[in-house]
């Protein structure tokens, strides 16, 4: 599959001829609830012999507005555009959150959007959207501007689980507390990390347990530990293949500065130094410790092991 087109600007975009279905927002994590809005657009882009985008913002406003404390995004920008292609988006359009744009008025950001997209025909937001200077903006008067300028509006709703919204700042705390399966439900997809393997000190290797050593310097870091994992390659029909991992910063063997992501596969594992790998985080073990010495964090590693094994009926 050939990555998903993007753009920095409306009028910068590519696409087929048709009426542009808009779907706007951070959109980050592309959970359950972002996936109401999205898949509105999508299906009337079918329908309608159109187009569905999706205008998301980078960086997250609050690098520009809390410099000190910015959001730490669940997604890098290529997973966040993998997810929505899979989800049947043509063009992600990635504006840059400048103090410009910060500084169009919720009055203007209509006009502003139909001059650079002069085939939009609908937007699509949640209902908790906001927009404009100091995000003054609501979906009512999205709605309100949108009717103005002959567009049609759809707001979706909040999109609820166990009694309370799903929201990025809610998977967010759950991936910190390494809760990961729960983050799992919210997002409807099993979070994942991509990146090439690198070589390695090979420590693993000499406790009977080799490792792939997969590059990933997130910025929402997962709480540190062991979990169980899927393994699969880049190449199109890779089947997912059973593991563990650990993430953290391997305090009995070499304690780090920088997390690592290191995957184990179970059984045999065809993928090396080079190769591009997912990981899927299917369910948090235990938490990352030191241990006393090599032979205890040996004979943790093979509880850990059978532990995942055991989720996948291995014997």
């Amino acid at each position: 599959m050939s990555p998903l087109p993007q753009a920095t600007d409306l009028a910068a975009a590519v696409w087929p001829p048709g009426p542009l279905h808009l779907a706007i927002g951070m959109f980050d994590g592309v959970h359950r609830g972002h996936r109401a809005v999205i898949m509105a657009a999508v299906q009337a882009a079918q329908r309608s012999g159109g187009v569905a985008a999706v205008l998301t913002f980078a960086p997250h406003p609050s690098v520009l507005f809390r410099p000190h404390d910015p959001t730490r995004m669940i997604l890098d920008a290529a997973s966040k555009a993998r997810v929505l292609q899979l989800l049947g988006v043509h063009t992600l359009i990635v504006q840059p959150f400048t103090p410009e744009f910060a500084a169009v008025a919720a009055g203007d950001f209509v006009p502003w959007l139909r001059q650079r997209a002069p085939q939009l025909a609908a937007l699509y937001a949640g209902e908790n959207f906001r927009f404009g200077q100091g995000r003054t903006g609501d979906i009512t008067q999205l709605v309100a501007e949108g009717q103005k300028h002959g567009l049609a509006v759809y707001s979706a709703p909040r999109v609820q689980q166990d009694g309370e919204p799903i929201s990025s700042t809610r998977i967010r705390a759950l991936l910190e507390g390494g809760e990961v399966a729960a983050a799992n439900t919210l997002l409807g997809y099993t979070y994942f990390t991509d990146g090439p393997v690198v070589p390695g000190k090979r420590l693993a290797r000499t406790l009977g347990f080799p490792t792939l050593n997969v590059a990933w310097a997130p910025d929402l870091r997962p709480r540190f530990g062991v979990y169980v994992v899927q393994v699969a390659g880049s190449r199109s029909g890779s089947v997912a293949l059973p593991g563990v991992a650990n993430y953290g910063l391997r305090p009995t063997v070499e304690q780090t500065t920088r997390p690592l992501l290191e995957a184990h596969v179970l059984g045999d594992c065809p993928f090396g130094a080079g190769d591009t790998v997912t990981v899927t985080w299917r369910r948090f073990l235990r938490p990352e410790q030191k241990f006393s010495g090599v032979e205890e964090l040996r004979a943790q590693i093979a509880r850990d092991q059978a532990a995942a094994a055991a989720d996948f009926s291995l014997r």
